[in-house]
């Protein structure tokens, strides 16, 4: 791979045809007003001046910091697509906001959660990716990535969450205190109500029947069982959600770098391909801390934490394996790094059997054997398909039986599955399926149905908020008759735009679990020096191939001319090799060569204009840095204490 010039001049494009903007042009300009505005209704409902949010004085147990995170970070992510400006500022402000708050709580020490799992670090540390895209980069943000890339690499002596002679993170429970062996009841207080109707972890514990799909945490002898098992089996050694770790360690390479970084994702995701190599293939879920398949865990490869068995099975296997493969191959340039996620799409797509007709796939792994069998569900070769682009990945998509419309738009609900299509919709994405479709020439009306969706969504949203239940300031002790406590900011907030992401950047949502947000494309305003779309301007990428892609860009606006540059790529990995100006007809009228990763674009009052630029992928070095200015190199500061005697004193 090679490190881009930030200096080299873009080539310019200039748009010379007037046009009545189209449909899809006007309803992007729609949806960035109303987000606008629902924004700043959402903020100032929720937070207090100084970014802090209304909520109790106290809140117990490990868990509550990813949900304020995710309740806010799309403030940023609409910035980078070109929200108003005081977005940005706003962004930041919540940020430190929530991150002093729950500091005081006690969830959060030393800016990164004290101890949790990866499914809910990766969740809630999308706000800080988000801005990282949103820069520019500052020392502050770098020293403050690296920091948290330290407390995983063995470096830091007050978070020794990383073996580096075995290569593998210490337990499922880690954070900023070191590594979580034991947890107490205390812990998981806040989750007793909610798991109660979940499958119990283990299949013997004292009085609980396992077959009947639920575990009465509430019981208070049931519990005390359940902490003492996890404690005994699955709080000690590594578990493939940690892979979660690796966007952690590509934030940190991305605003700094550090070779030190990109070595550590490969020698991490390496250790993980050796560990499946000797289970015969399928991936294990549990590592003691010797190196050992199932050492606390009688020597089973399933039943691990956020594993095989307990609680959502293959879901929360896979997406780790996608975004620490997709990872690889960011920092990498070689696609051979999708290998460890494809061969585990490929094992279970191998465990397949006819159930009514369907074909299902097993979810979870008991000691009885395969169980939970589903229907495969896209998102997941889909992801590794927009990435690598192959003829191997696309059959690993459109192997999967279509018992129902892939072009189907929804309205997400909260997270879960839409009772009609089965789709996951973790933060209210849920409409990867049908943008594949489209992308692919078989789903022609998608992007204005898609914003049809998102401005219904944002509609359902901003009515629940403001109905007199989400009123803050009534919200006392528990959040009762409504929505689900912690979760509250979540399924309140109005900032949901799926459309807008997959339609402008040309690629699929993030994965809700810690996937950083890939594209094939993302945009610069000249004139306000910011990352986004400028004012009035809107974006559609009609169409993907393995070296080229397809971008309609419409001036809505009668009044202003407006200048934007094109990057390849959302971190500059790709490099555009030549643009075509194409006509209505599908002909290039004009050509010109850009062997850059950056293209400007002039978009005079009421212009529009489509390029087709061709591309290698995959070859520059991946980085946060903006057109117009390099990364800020101070040295990183160094205090006076090491992290011991800080905490000490």
């Amino acid at each position: 791979m090679t490190s881009s010039n930030s200096k080299e001049m873009p080539v310019r494009v200039r748009a010379s045809e007037r046009v009545v903007p189209p449909q899809w042009a006007l309803q992007e300009q729609l949806l960035f007003e109303t987000l606008n505005k629902a924004a700043k209704e959402f903020v100032a409902r929720y937070t207090h001046p100084d970014g802090s949010l209304i909520w109790f004085e106290q809140w117990p147990g490990m868990d509550g910091s990813d949900d304020p995170y995710e309740g806010f970070m799309n403030l940023a992510l609409l910035y980078v697509l070109g929200g108003s400006s005081e977005l940005h500022e706003v962004s930041r402000k919540i940020w430190d906001g929530i991150t002093w708050q729950w500091t005081e709580y006690g969830q959060i020490h030393r800016e990164f959660d004290a101890y949790y799992d990866w499914m809910h670090h990766g969740e809630g540390y999308l706000y800080l990716y988000f801005l990282g895209l949103a820069g520019p980069s500052t020392l502050k943000d770098r020293q403050r990535a690296l920091k948290f890339a330290a407390m995983y690499t063995g470096d830091d002596p007050a978070a020794p969450n990383y073996d580096k002679e075995l290569k593998l993170i210490r337990s499922p429970l880690t954070g900023s205190r070191g590594p979580r062996f034991e947890v107490s009841e205390e812990d998981w207080s806040t989750h007793r109500d909610i798991l109660d109707d979940y499958l119990a972890p283990y299949e013997d514990i004292p009085g609980v029947d396992f077959a009947s799909g639920k575990c009465p945490w509430s019981n208070d002898e049931v519990y005390k069982q359940i902490i003492a098992m996890m404690n005994e089996r699955m709080n000690r050694g590594d578990v493939p959600l940690n892979l979660n770790a690796t966007s952690l360690f590509t934030h940190a390479f991305l605003h700094s770098g550090d070779e030190s970084l990109r070595k550590w994702v490969i020698e991490y995701v390496k250790a993980w391909e050796e560990r499946t190599r000797l289970n015969g293939g399928i991936i294990p879920d549990n590592i003691g801390l010797s190196g050992q398949i199932g050492e606390y865990n009688d020597g089973k490869w399933w039943g691990g934490y956020y594993g095989w068995r307990w609680p959502h099975g293959f879901a929360t296997i896979i997406e780790p394996l996608i975004n620490a493969s997709v990872n690889t191959v960011l920092l990498t340039g070689d696609l051979k790094g999708l290998q460890l996620a494809r061969e585990q799409l490929d094992r279970n797509w191998g465990l397949r059997k006819e159930q009514e007709g369907n074909w299902v796939v097993p979810y979870k792994h008991f000691d009885s054997g395969w169980t939970d069998y589903r229907k495969a569900l896209t998102t997941y070769p889909i992801n590794l398909w927009m990435i690598s682009m192959s003829d191997e990945d696309l059959e690993r998509v459109e192997r999967i039986p279509k018992d129902d419309d892939w072009n189907e738009v929804i309205v997400p609900g909260w997270s879960g599955r839409d009772s009609k299509t089965g789709r996951e919709t973790k933060h209210y994405i849920g409409n990867t399926q049908p943008w594949y479709q489209y992308i692919r020439g078989l789903n022609p009306d998608y992007p204005e149905r898609i914003l049809d969706a998102n401005y219904t969504l944002i509609g359902n949203q901003l009515a629940k908020m403001r109905d007199p239940k989400g009123d803050p300031h009534s919200w006392t002790g528990q959040v009762e008759g409504m929505y689900s406590s912690i979760h509250i900011w979540q399924e309140l907030c109005p900032l949901y735009f799926e459309g807008l992401v997959q339609l402008t950047l040309g690629g699929p949502m993030h994965i809700s679990h810690g996937g950083l947000q890939h594209g094939r494309v993302r945009y610069f305003d000249v004139a306000a020096k910011r990352p986004g779309l400028p004012p009035g301007v809107s974006a559609l990428v009609e169409k993907l191939t393995p070296d080229s892609a397809t971008i309609h860009l419409v001036n809505t606006t009668l009044f202003d001319e407006r200048e934007l540059i094109v990057q390849a790529g959302v971190f500059g990995e790709h490099r555009f090799l030549q643009a075509e100006v194409i006509n209505q007809r599908g002909e290039a009228t004009d050509t010109a060569a850009v062997n850059s990763k950056w293209l400007q674009v002039t978009l005079p009052e009421g212009t529009g204009i489509t390029l087709r630029v061709s591309m290698e992928r995959y070859v520059n070095t991946p980085t946060y840095e903006m057109p117009w200015l390099e990364n800020d190199k101070q040295s990183v500061i160094h205090g006076r204490f090491t992290n011991n005697e800080h905490n000490e004193g």
